[in-house]
């Protein structure tokens, strides 16, 4: 096979994606030609405007609500910490228990250990081995005191797709039969938009944070989809745009383009789901042919419900994932071994050891997100390179777990 000598695979599709042709060449004109500030008054910024309402319109669409619910963010941290530190701010009087789960995004978690130094209590919920929240858990956590339940709609590492839906309509039923408007129900949906269905009615969301780098378009745009009857104080304050939720100048080109890119999903999203399930067990099966001792990690491949289309992470016994990932990169081959925004940190995946992996099998894990760029003939090329370097790896690394098939010990191991 010719190798691919002059390019490179990309599996990291869930730390950022490319721009979309499409979506670029829908923000070009917005860089140079119309420029004004959509706050002018005059021609140029009337036209910016008029494009950013446009957009808005689509993303409302998109979630299947008005567009006076929809708010543009700079990225997808911004809209969460917007959602969970606009609510606090404004309903810390009603109560300062925050629910959230132990494998949400670092945007998340630190905003809640930010909050529990002013005094807000924290309950973290524990996942099973696959990642999913108990509801059961969930139900017997809530509190006359609790304000704020944030549960991400599909991790970012292991691909769990939470039952949100479900969620909701336990948070509904609690405030019924309580008389209250407590808790307020936030997910993160930052890598869900390219998959699962983003209809807010169904489910149940009170506040919904996504972004642009993971649907190919810009990086640093953002959204939060917010109830009107919900009540958040800003975390920026100046010129009141974006109804005084968000202000500052509007990045018209970002926003612009985030709508196109909604719109393409919304055209291809079933039959790029059916290409990425078939090329991801391709993948899957040619790892499990030919390199032995690996784990799979997250739910189970075949049911598309609770697991992204285009996640696969894959735990290589007796190898440090940190190395693994680097020699990889030697042959352009792009992965990563957990979260990138916490990529400078050498501690193991929180999402997998919150999962119940020990602390050896996180350390050797990698996680490949595949993407529109993907198709066979790159995986092919992996499968060239990285049975090698495992085996490379295997036979000079000091992490020795002692598989023993017989004992089986090790469960969910694939053995070769």
């Amino acid at each position: 096979m010719k190798k691919l000598e002059s390019q490179f695979v990309y599996l990291d599709h869930a730390a950022t994606t490319s721009v979309d042709k499409r979506v670029k060449k829908t923000m070009d004109p917005f860089y140079t030609t119309n420029f004004g500030n959509p706050s002018s008054l005059y021609a140029s910024g009337l036209f910016s405007k008029r494009a950013i309402d446009k957009s808005r319109k689509i993303v409302a669409d998109f979630f299947h609500t008005n567009s006076y619910n929809i708010y543009f963010t700079g990225g997808g941290t911004e809209s969460i910490n917007m959602a969970i530190f606009g609510v606090v701010k404004k309903h810390a009087k009603s109560g300062k228990h925050l629910i959230t789960s132990k494998i949400e995004h670092e945007a998340v978690l630190s905003s809640m250990k930010r909050l529990e130094k002013e005094d807000f209590e924290v309950t973290y919920l524990d996942v099973d081995v696959d990642g999913f929240v108990s509801l059961n858990d969930l139900k017997k956590a809530i509190r006359p005191d609790t304000v704020l339940i944030s549960v991400m709609y599909a991790n970012n590492e292991i691909g769990t797709v939470e039952p949100i839906a479900e969620i909701g309509r336990l948070i509904l039923k609690h405030r019924k039969d309580n008389n209250t408007i407590y808790p307020i129900f936030h997910t993160d949906a930052c890598q869900a938009t390219n998959y699962l269905d983003m209809d807010v009615e169904k489910l149940h969301v009170d506040l919904m944070s996504t972004n642009g780098s993971k649907i190919y378009a810009a990086k640093g745009v953002g959204v939060l989809f917010k109830r009107k009857e919900i009540k958040i104080e800003p975390l920026f304050y100046g010129g009141g745009q974006e109804s005084g939720l968000r202000s500052g100048t509007e990045d018209v080109p970002a926003i612009v383009g985030l709508g196109k890119a909604l719109e393409i999903i919304t055209e291809e999203r079933e039959a790029e789901i059916k290409r990425l399930v078939g090329l991801r067990q391709y993948f899957w099966d040619k790892l499990q042919e030919k390199i032995a001792k690996i784990r799979l990690n997250g739910p189970c491949l075949d049911d598309l419900k609770t697991r992204l289309p285009n996640n696969l992470n894959v735990t290589f016994l007796d190898i440090e994932g940190e190395a693994l990932l680097l020699y990889l990169d030697a042959v352009n081959i792009m992965c990563s071994t957990g979260s990138a925004c916490t990529s400078l940190s050498l501690d193991p995946s929180h999402v997998l050891t919150a999962c119940g992996l020990p602390y050896e099998y996180s350390h050797g894990s990698l996680r490949f997100t595949l993407g529109k760029e993907n198709n066979k003939k790159q995986i092919d090329y992996v499968m060239e390179h990285l049975p090698r370097i495992v085996e490379k790896l295997r036979k000079i690394s000091p992490v020795n777990l002692a598989y023993d098939p017989n004992k089986n010990n090790h469960p969910k191991i694939h053995q070769r």
